[in-house]
């Protein structure tokens, strides 16, 4: 009869608290959401309105991901055994898609004022736009430092990093305009700082995506975990074998090791563990030991390449 037994590494710490962090950016952004949409419709700007619009829309983003953020920190219960951890994954896919529709809206409007461009107030337009360079410079600071181990923080600081180049193209449209007249800069600024952020957004989308139907993060190489579980000491076969992410940080693994000589002991699981933590970031490890191969793996076994 197979013995099974789970790794005594624990689970992963988690993302750091990024609370204030969130609460900051938040009120930030609603105050230049209020200003930089009074001036727009004031001197007519759609780059200033367009401004506004994502601004609005990163608002929203900023309130999933800490909203994702506190769900995920949660701890299991009865109904939710892993807690709420895939919020992260969540909130991470909802963010690139609300940037990739606002992009999208602001392209639409940008091609009907093509057809028909208006004058604006070049100085106003670069003195708001300013203000949120620095407006949203500042938040994406805040959430720099959690940005790569975190694809929800990733999100959040995505989306003011985006904003600050929005409002940096917005200062360089007014200052052109105001060298040369032109009239058409204001809807063409728009859509070539639409494209910049939809080509950023779209591995955001991708990998969010890719997560939430279980797909092996982009970090983990399943040939190479499969080839460090077969190198194991008395290991004739792994089966089963499964690598998904939890959340935007921890990522689990499930597999079953035939080893024919008896179970090796916990201090062999430890040893799993750990080399899975080191080399691949996996959180979460489930061994199962299997003294002989009852063959009651996958219907469709996987076809993982070599190394």
């Amino acid at each position: 009869m197979p013995t099974s037994a789970h790794s005594g590494h624990g689970h992963g710490e988690g993302a750091a608290n990024f609370s204030r962090a969130f609460a900051i950016g938040i009120a930030l952004n609603i105050g230049f959401v209020a200003v930089e949409a009074f001036y727009g419709w004031r001197i007519g700007s759609l780059a200033l309105l367009a401004d506004a619009g994502h601004n609005l829309s990163d608002v929203a983003g900023l309130v999933l991901a800490w909203g994702a953020a506190l769900a995920a920190g949660r701890l299991p219960d009865a109904k939710h055994t892993y807690g709420w951890q895939r919020a992260s994954i969540l909130a991470a896919f909802a963010n690139a898609v609300l940037l990739l529709v606002a992009m999208g809206s602001l392209l639409w409007e940008a091609g009907h004022r093509l057809q028909a461009p208006h004058s604006t107030d070049g100085l106003t337009i670069m003195l708001v736009a300013a203000v949120g360079v620095l407006v949203n410079g500042a938040t994406a600071a805040l959430f720099m430092a959690g940005r790569k181990s975190d694809m929800n923080i990733r999100g959040a600081f995505l989306h003011m990093a985006a904003d600050a180049l929005v409002s940096l193209g917005v200062v360089a449209a007014g200052a052109l305009y105001l060298w040369t007249g032109w009239t058409w800069l204001d809807p063409v600024t728009s859509v070539v700082i639409a494209l910049v952020i939809i080509a950023g957004t779209w591995g955001l989308f991708r990998q969010s995506l890719h997560l939430l139907f279980d797909g092996v993060p982009e970090s983990v190489a399943l040939a190479d975990v499969d080839a460090l579980l077969r190198a194991l000491p008395g290991v004739r076969g792994v089966h089963d074998l499964h690598v998904w992410a939890m959340s935007t940080t921890d990522i689990a693994l499930t597999a079953h090791l035939v080893i024919p000589d008896g179970h090796p002991g916990d201090a062999f699981l430890e040893k799993i563990a750990h080399e899975l933590h080191e080399q691949f970031h996996i959180t979460h490890p489930t061994i199962q030991i299997e003294i002989d191969d009852p063959n009651h793996g996958c219907a469709q076994p996987l076809d993982i390449p070599s190394p």
